[in-house]
């Protein structure tokens, strides 16, 4: 089943969604952290920080940055890649598997209030 939405239906569901977000008391992610984090948990591993800045068309250390922010929080953790001691893989947890899990629970609810 496909969701049809109108792009100011769109759009209030995201802010009502980020709303939550912020209104939780938790960090506030920067776009970019969001959509890093959710590439992580969504996407198929392994994710490395090469792989994940190319595909953001960003730099490592923007990547990088956002993981120090993201593994300070416990959402994500690292380890060198003993294949290739240049990679860094970057691997999920429970608390980041439980935090994306709240952020598809909060659409989900939000997505039900939008008038039909």
């Amino acid at each position: 089943m496909s969701v049809v939405l109108r792009p100011s239906e769109a759009l209030n569901l995201w802010h009502d969604v980020t709303l939550g977000l912020v209104r939780d008391g938790g960090h506030d992610f920067s776009a970019r952290q969001i959509t890093i984090l959710l590439t992580v948990y969504l996407e198929t591993p392994p994710h490395t920080v090469r792989g994940l800045a190319a595909k953001l068309g960003v730099t490592k250390p923007v990547i990088t940055r956002a993981l120090d922010t993201m593994g300070a929080l416990e959402l994500v953790s690292r380890r060198r890649d003993e294949a290739d001691r240049r990679n860094v893989i970057i691997q999920r947890t429970v608390k980041g598997a439980l935090f994306v899990e709240k952020i598809g629970d909060l659409i989900v609810a939000r997505a039900k209030d939008l008038p039909r």
